[in-house]
């Protein structure tokens, strides 16, 4: 049984999980690389200085591992949701730049044909999305701050780069952004 400690250092850590050609492929939990690990389905390319305890062994917490088997995924898109749309215009109003109070708006109302795409929707605080109304941004005299543009799979992971995490960077980028 792992120590309590250990189990929310588990808890707290993220994985970066590269395909056998060393392509990004997701973010899982430590506990789940851990897993993968003693089921001898990855090799562990980078760690936290963290560890885990058990009775019997003490393991460094995975940072980054690679699949030993390559895994048919060609998909680079990011799903459509309220949590992604959020990242992908960070977080703030696209018509007047507030975080507060935001929702998601239809670019092209629904009630006009609009479609729930990455393409015609942004987010937007309350007070602006009631403004427009069920207007185009044009009819409604707003202005968007942005086009928006389908995020691709390489966005969505530079989401969890943080401070602890950071070896992260070679795998995802070129260059530092």
């Amino acid at each position: 049984m792992y120590k309590n400690n250990s189990v929310s250092k588990l808890n707290s850590n993220l994985t970066l999980v590269l395909n056998a050609s060393y392509v990004p492929l997701a973010v899982c939990s430590s506990k789940r690389a851990l897993c993968l690990y003693f089921l001898d389905k990855i090799d562990v390319l980078k760690n936290y200085n963290d560890y885990v305890h058990s009775p019997s062994m003490r393991v460094k917490i995975p940072s980054v591992v690679k699949l030993r088997r390559y895994v048919k995924h060609n998909n680079l898109d990011v799903v459509l949701n309220r949590k992604n749309l959020l990242i992908r215009d960070n977080f703030c109003c696209q018509y007047c730049f507030s975080k507060s109070h935001l929702t998601v708006d239809h670019i092209i109302p629904k009630e006009k044909s609009g479609p729930d795409t990455w393409e015609n929707l942004i987010v937007a605080c309350s007070p602006c999305n009631s403004k427009k109304g069920n207007r185009t941004p044009q009819e409604a005299r707003m202005k968007l701050m942005k086009q928006p543009r389908r995020p691709n799979r390489f966005i969505y992971f530079k989401q969890f780069v943080k401070q602890n995490n950071i070896d992260w960077e070679g795998y995802l980028f070129s260059g530092k952004n």
